[in-house]
């Protein structure tokens, strides 16, 4: 893909970036990160509006948390291993914001970002990486498919956002798992996100405030057949005017014991489930926990983690 930069920080993307070889018969499709809040961040009103406003911004402030997730994969990866990983793959890394934030915890990190979309990988070193400074030469962003290999292997792996659920066959999602496995180091892992629960296939349109803002997560109704739906998220601003499918998601909703038995036919020795508890008023209270078995509710959200 040609680029034209004209800064510093696009002169070193176009350095980083390019079109490899992508894997015979491997998705064409380009994605951005994708969605869901767990944890909102608020900003003073900026009068914003669908003309001012950026997307990604947008994006990052109501469904991104890196420090979360990042201190669930060390605390997981500490406890089983005995120490913090240090190099991290993040696939379908969209503005890469997970890289930023892992190699800013640690000097000796290192961080790989995968992501198709070319306009979103740029964006994300402008605004995320080229920040860092001395930093951001600790991170790599590669725009191809997470089917290919990679440059070397990694501690730890993430699909984070549910974003592997753009594979919509269980051929696609084993051959997915098997190629993050053969990237991993012997004692690797792979973190992923699951979202279910009753209300995960009914046609829902929900609503999430900000000070300058509000996030919509639309779900349109299930194709009980092939496991698949749609899903928007807009973003509607005070003046009236609104960012209508500002990202789509077309999916296959796998189910917690189709994804744990993918990851054991891709060849991973362990899968843990680790499932968040509840306040008394039934919300998520963001702690995780390892369980073999949980009550179905209307909603919910678990990590899985697979050992190499």
């Amino acid at each position: 893909m040609p680029l034209a930069p004209s800064t510093l920080a696009e002169t070193e993307l176009a350095v980083r970036l390019g079109t490899p070889p992508r894997c015979p018969g491997g998705p064409t499709w380009a994605i951005d990160a994708p969605e869901m809040p767990r944890k909102k961040t608020r900003r003073k009103g900026s009068g914003l509006t669908a003309k001012k406003a950026d997307i990604h911004q947008l994006y990052q402030r109501s469904v991104q948390d890196p420090p979360t997730d990042i201190a669930f994969v060390d605390r997981v990866f500490k406890k089983e291993r005995g120490r913090k990983p240090l190099l991290l793959r993040e696939d379908f890394c969209g503005t890469a914001l997970i890289c930023a934030d892992w190699v800013r915890k640690l000097p000796e990190r290192r961080a790989i970002g995968i992501d198709l979309h070319g306009p979103t990988l740029k964006w994300g070193w402008r605004h995320n990486i080229a920040p860092l400074g001395e930093a951001a030469e600790r991170v790599q962003l590669l725009q191809q498919n997470v089917l290919d290999p990679l440059p070397s292997k990694v501690d730890v792996a993430m699909a984070f956002n549910f974003s592997y659920c753009v594979f919509k066959t269980r051929p696609e999602m084993v051959k997915y798992c098997e190629k993050v496995r053969a990237s991993l180091k012997k004692e690797g892992a792979f973190f992923l996100d699951i979202h279910g629960g009753s209300e995960n296939t009914v046609e829902v349109e929900e609503e999430t405030d900000h000070d300058d803002f509000t996030y919509v997560w639309d779900q349109m109704p299930y194709d009980a057949v092939n496991g698949t739906s749609l899903r928007y998220i807009h973003f509607r601003f005070p003046d009236g005017t609104a960012l209508n499918k500002a990202f789509t998601y077309d999916w296959r909703l796998w189910t917690l014991p189709e994804l744990r038995e993918i990851l054991v036919d891709a060849g991973f020795q362990r899968v843990d489930v680790y499932w968040e508890g509840a306040t008394r008023e039934g919300d998520g209270n963001g702690i995780f926990r390892r369980v073999r078995g949980a009550e179905q509710e209307e909603s919910w959200i678990a990590y899985v983690v697979a050992w190499k």
